[in-house]
């Protein structure tokens, strides 16, 4: 996989250069995990350490769920055929009812969870490319590309050719 994604920065790179007249003779171009770097920032380990201590009531909660719905289970195999057919048919509405408690308040904790994890990581992810950009400016970079998801994070404003392409093509293959 790594050689893969390193094989089309490569291609990327020889490709920009290949380019001539558009890019001075030698471009720098530059790789970031993107990921990475934003899940090991001190602000992420915060972010991280704060939303579960945040949540550990709700997982203990949980835990304390998952140990009532076993001692039930546990008390109904124990007392196969020697409960009451009553107090069987309580156990397993009990049962039922802490197992239906249990998926909702787990789902309702993930869902906020997840809310909560994506608008974080949105949120750094973003001064996390604004961290790069003044880094690669700094640097006289003329491409950063991200290796955990093959995109250019950053490129010299001078290397696109979005609109030359478009006259190109337009010229290439007219409306009729």
């Amino acid at each position: 996989m790594r050689l893969r994604i390193g094989l089309r920065i490569v291609l990327a790179a020889m490709a920009l250069s290949a380019t001539g007249g558009l890019l001075s003779a030698q471009t720098k171009i530059a790789v970031i995990n993107l990921q990475r770097a934003v899940l090991d920032s001190a602000e992420i380990k915060k972010a991280s350490a704060d939303m579960e201590a945040k949540y550990k009531p709700k997982t203990t909660q949980i835990e304390q769920l998952q140990k009532e719905i076993a001692s039930i289970s546990d008390q109904l195999q124990k007392g196969s055929g020697k409960l009451s057919p009553q107090a069987e048919g309580d156990l397993n509405a009990t049962g039922q009812r802490k197992q239906r408690d249990l998926q909702r308040l787990q789902e309702d904790v993930q869902a906020e969870v997840d809310r909560e994890r994506n608008d974080i990581l949105g949120k750094s992810g973003q001064k996390m490319v604004e961290v790069v950009k003044k880094i690669a400016e700094e640097k006289g970079l003329d491409l950063v590309v991200d290796i955990s998801n093959p995109i250019a994070i950053y490129y010299k404003p001078a290397m696109e050719i979005t609109t030359e392409a478009t006259a190109a093509y337009d010229k290439a293959y007219p409306v009729k």
